[in-house]
């Protein structure tokens, strides 16, 4: 996979956009927060640039909010499994609405499903299968459904940076 520096430019700017919009937009989901930014994010990069170069921004967004105290070690499962899946259906269909459907399922089901036992393993933390189904949920959803909506609106206004390569 060749990312050329188009490609590596909006992956920076994706990513900077969800760190600093964790910063700024969250809200209490039960037993965590969400930040439904990043979850935008992954819909819109999933769309324009593909699931490679939206597993990276969820990556070094995750690891630049770990670093900074912003965010947890729960943000690697969640953020990278939801942009894998949003990038890998929207490849494959084409259409906008399934990469945020995949978004929602693979951090809200699948992300929240492994979350258990990746925080019982590396953070010490027990806690049953389902526990963190309602809050990866919430936060997922949300932003899925404003990411749908503004990559909506820029594949209308003919704005949406979509790369030819879709990795």
């Amino acid at each position: 996979m060749k990312w050329n520096t188009k490609t590596i430019v909006l992956m920076t700017m994706f990513t900077a956009i969800a760190v600093a919009g964790s910063v700024f937009v969250s809200f209490p989901a039960g037993v965590a927060r969400a930040y439904p930014v990043q979850h935008a994010v992954n819909v819109i990069a999933a769309v324009s640039l593909g699931p490679g170069p939206a597993v990276g921004i969820a990556f070094l967004t995750a690891l630049i909010r770990i670093l900074t105290g912003t965010g947890s070690l729960l943000a690697f499962p969640g953020g990278m499994i939801g942009a894998l899946l949003a990038g890998w259906l929207y490849r494959n269909t084409g259409r906008a609405w399934t990469a945020s459907a995949g978004e929602m399922v693979g951090t809200g089901i699948v992300a929240s499903l492994l979350a258990a036992p990746y925080a019982n393993l590396l953070m010490g933390a027990s806690a049953g299968a389902l526990f963190f189904l309602p809050a990866f949920l919430v936060s997922s959803i949300s932003g899925a459904l404003i990411g749908l909506a503004i990559t909506m609106r820029l594949e209308s206004a003919g704005r949406l940076p979509v790369m030819s390569e879709r990795s």
